[in-house]
């Protein structure tokens, strides 16, 4: 299915990094984890109409890897793949 965000929506694909601990111990999946905040732009809106009507461009394009605030983004399932879809100003910072 293909799809495309509106205004200054993005799709982001969650990257789970692997749990330790400071001693090392890796955190088993069965553990429960919080929401992740890291992850990958897989679609981008055009960005958001300004006060004239103007397209304000957005910040981030598909591909960045960006770190977003943890509860902004909403989860949806399409294809049986689950994307966080959040606003632009969800996104903190874009990653090198």
């Amino acid at each position: 299915m293909n799809f495309k965000p509106l205004s200054d929506h993005v799709f982001i694909e969650a990257i789970e990094e692997e749990q330790k601990t400071k001693s090392g111990i890796v955190i088993p999946d069965t553990a429960e984890k919080q929401k992740p905040v890291k992850g990958k732009i897989v679609a981008a809106g055009p960005g958001k109409l300004g006060e004239k009507g103007e397209r304000m461009a957005m910040s981030v394009k598909v591909g960045d890897v960006v770190l977003f605030k943890k509860y902004g983004p909403d989860e949806v399932e399409l294809d049986v793949k689950k994307y966080l879809v959040g606003d632009e100003g969800d996104i903190l910072a874009i990653l090198d």
